[in-house]
């Protein structure tokens, strides 16, 4: 990641280029696209491709000036800058790849995108400290007078502290994913593209504001219980709901008929495909985190209840004096 800032320039211009390529229109017009149009459905409008680009080239600009001053791996570690780059990687496979296009027809290849939304792109993009890299990409006088704006809003400052509360980040994150995945908005995200991407930016959102809460790159960790209780609740939620999905006898989405058709499959059993994406995978994920959770607590619990060396020493002496 050494001169990472010189990333911005050719990461502007791939993903302009990528804006400008054919977006093949599909065979049957008015269809979903079928298995031999969808690898034609490479890049999306210019609009969507710079909301995709410019916190890359941001967060570049912003490392590249703090390792400037503060020298490679200070402020922001080398890893973390990997991991948002492979954050905004995975942002981009979901929403500028085929994949999008086979969402339009396959409800599983839906499901699918929003697990790459919530469980890969935001706690990777969280894990990559956007924060520091994203003020330091200011100039000198602004990130001075964001500081201090900042730092004389102490209201302010309680909001974002009410809203990355465990239980109204958790409330946030299971509303987003059960209303839209309710028939009618699901299917009017499908019809509209300006509501397809609000519950994209939902999703992104409450996910990012759950993994900040679970793991925060910076700043003082959420007390163990409700961490815990935070992600044993939403593995909890999701997998209700991807049990739901999958054990259902009637399909819920009849907009993708037209892809189940074309993908030789069935509305019931894609719509049990995605439950399952949901349910099983999705549910790994949740499981990991608690595990690691609960074994840092365990940790932490251990280290405050150990006795420190300086104590011990002069007790375990007194038989021998």
């Amino acid at each position: 990641m050494r001169g990472a800032g010189r990333l911005a320039g050719p990461l502007l211009v791939a993903s302009l280029a990528a804006s400008l390529a054919p977006r093949v229109a599909l065979a049957h017009v008015g269809l979903a696209p079928a298995p031999h149009d969808v690898w034609t459905h490479w890049g999306a409008s210019l609009p969507e491709v710079l909301l995709l680009t410019l916190p890359a080239a941001w967060y570049a600009v912003g490392v590249r000036a703090l390792w400037r001053s503060a020298g490679v791996g200070h402020g922001v570690t080398r890893a973390a800058a990997a991991r948002f780059g492979l954050g905004m990687l995975v942002l981009w496979i979901a929403l500028l790849s085929p994949l999008d296009a086979m969402a339009d027809a396959l409800f599983s290849a839906h499901m699918l995108q929003h697990m790459l939304l919530i469980l890969a792109a935001a706690p990777l993009l969280v894990a990559g400290a956007p924060l520091v890299p994203m003020l330091w990409a200011l100039p000198r006088a602004a990130r001075r007078s964001s500081g201090r704006w900042w730092a004389g809003r102490p209201a302010a400052r309680a909001a974002v502290d009410a809203l990355l509360s465990p239980l109204v980040v958790f409330a946030l994150h299971a509303l987003a994913i059960w209303f839209w995945h309710a028939p009618g908005p699901y299917q009017a995200a499908l019809a509209r593209p300006w509501v397809h991407a609000l519950e994209h930016a939902s999703f992104l959102l409450t996910a990012c504001a759950f993994w900040w809460v679970v793991a925060p790159p910076v700043g003082r960790r959420c007390a163990h219980a409700p961490a815990l209780l935070l992600v044993v609740g939403t593995l909890a939620q999701t997998g209700a709901l991807g049990a739901i999905l999958t054990l259902s006898v009637a399909p819920w989405y009849p907009a993708h008929a037209a892809g189940a058709r074309a993908w030789d499959t069935t509305l019931l059993g894609d719509q049990q495909l995605a439950g399952l994406l949901m349910w099983v995978p999705a549910g790994f994920v949740y499981v990991a985190a608690a595990a690691r959770l609960f074994l840092r607590w365990m940790a932490d619990d251990a280290r405050r209840h150990a006795a420190p060396p300086d104590a011990v020493r002069p007790r375990a002496m007194e038989g021998i004096a």
